[in-house]
């Protein structure tokens, strides 16, 4: 007798990242939010009889994106000072404008506007760092996405603290708070070499150590915050977080744009985990970072879009494309970042930066069912000759047709289920207004 299950989703492809390929004709049968089976259509029709069932004729079927490193709440700040380099973009316009505006009610309603965005273009995990992480940990909790929330601190002050300490003991407030939620997990978010000290960076390695959490840091994004680290420190930032102990395998370091090959040694040597974010690293005219080399000395190199303010985009197919292009064109090699490749980094690779390859990155028998479907019919998209190059290199955001975080459907036939858009949009507007009146920009 066939087995009862919660779901049972099959598809033309299934994509399961580990083992790597496609599969063609497959289902994924689901139960109590885990993957019990990858397995072939027409043996799943004889062994399981499902509450709720998919059938996706013309889709592939894959782990959800993990979007590994973002600020969610700048969703608000789309678009607000475009065309700019970042010391002048942040010191001139983004500062200013969370001086005066953000607060836990920013926070709280900009962080569930890119979960919307997020959820609709495929990622099902994001790794946040922004002020107020108990409003970014509520927005994504009602939006039933996966969140890894970043406790940030600063050396200076702002509307949400005041020091280094305040900074930790808000943030560690929030996980006491949240931290009892299954997708929910908080990490340490020093923000940058150039805006914490020594002082400080001790504080936070010291906690991290106690309490086993990751570290989750902007680091040699621009040849600026090299250079001031030389004149200040006398060495750059790498050598710097070295000498205070901070590399290690529970370090993400975010851009990593400016490396030369000492300085990726010892982040292999390490453990590091490295976020490459192209959009963003191209748009502030930050810099091409080094993936090949990243890659070749054994680094784990996962996916991430940076906030909306610095890209415009919370889209992880179009990080895909750019990133295996870039790669190809810096190398000039065409086999560089191959499209299997490219999308272990955005799945996986982004999963295994979190501490979270167990549960989730792939399609495997007990990790937990973060799935979406994209659907692969259209003129625009035929013919099909490799569903996982067509994913990489031909679909958009506009292709995710479903999306299922630990089995429960949160998008489906392109539209938001649990989130209401036009309330979002509508308060979108309204914050573009008070941020437009306020005169930051």
């Amino acid at each position: 007798m066939p087995e009862q299950i919660d779901l049972l989703v099959e598809a033309r492809w299934v994509i399961p990242v580990e083992p790597e390929g496609a599969l063609e004709s497959h289902s994924v049968a689901v139960h109590r939010g885990r993957i019990l089976a990858v397995l072939p259509t027409v043996d799943a029709h004889r062994l399981y009889s499902p509450k709720k069932q998919y059938v996706l004729r013309n889709h592939a079927l894959l782990p959800g994106f993990v979007n590994a490193h973002t600020h969610a709440a700048m969703a608000l700040m789309r678009g607000m000072a475009d065309d700019l380099p970042l010391m002048e973009w942040l010191s001139d316009h983004v500062w200013p404008a969370e001086k005066k505006h953000v607060g836990s009610e920013f926070v709280y309603d900009g962080t569930k506007l890119a979960c919307a965005e997020m959820l609709k273009g495929g990622t099902t995990t994001f790794n946040d760092m922004y002020f107020h992480p108990e409003a970014a940990a509520r927005a994504a909790k009602e939006a039933g996405m996966r969140a890894a929330i970043g406790m940030v601190v600063f050396d200076f002050s702002t509307p949400y603290a005041s020091d280094c300490d305040d900074y930790l003991a808000k943030g560690l407030q929030a996980r006491d708070e949240h931290g009892s939620d299954s997708r929910l997990s908080f990490f340490f978010a020093p923000h940058a070499p150039y805006t914490v000290s020594d002082k400080s960076f001790s504080k936070v390695l010291t906690y991290a150590e106690e309490l086993d959490l990751p570290i989750h840091i902007h680091l040699n994004e621009t040849m600026h915050e090299v250079k001031e680290s030389m004149e200040k420190h006398g060495m750059g930032p790498v050598k710097r977080l070295s000498r205070l102990g901070l590399l290690g395998p529970n370090l993400i370091a975010v851009h990593m744009v400016h490396a030369d090959r000492e300085e990726i040694e010892m982040l292999a040597v390490q453990g590091c985990h490295v976020v490459h974010c192209p959009t963003s690293n191209l748009k502030l005219a930050s810099g091409l970072a080094p993936v090949n080399e990243l890659m070749d000395a054994r680094i784990n190199v996962a996916l991430g879009t940076d906030g909306a303010a610095s890209n415009n985009r919370s889209d992880m197919l179009s990080e895909l494309r750019l990133a295996a292009l870039l790669a190809k064109g810096v190398s000039g090699k065409a086999e560089a970042l191959p499209a299997m490749r490219a999308l272990e980094m955005a799945t996986l690779g982004g999963a295994a930066a979190l501490g979270m390859e167990n549960e989730i990155g792939s399609l495997e028998k007990g990790k937990l069912a973060d799935m979406i479907a994209i659907e692969l019919s259209g003129a625009e998209l035929s013919p099909v000759y490799d569903p996982i190059s067509h994913i990489v290199y031909c679909t958009g955001r506009e292709h995710v047709s479903h999306v299922w975080v630990e089995g429960e459907i949160a998008v489906e036939d392109g539209k938001l289920v649990s989130l209401d858009e036009a309330a979002l949009v509508a308060k979108a507007a309204w914050w573009k207004e008070k941020i437009a009146q306020g005169g930051a920009t």
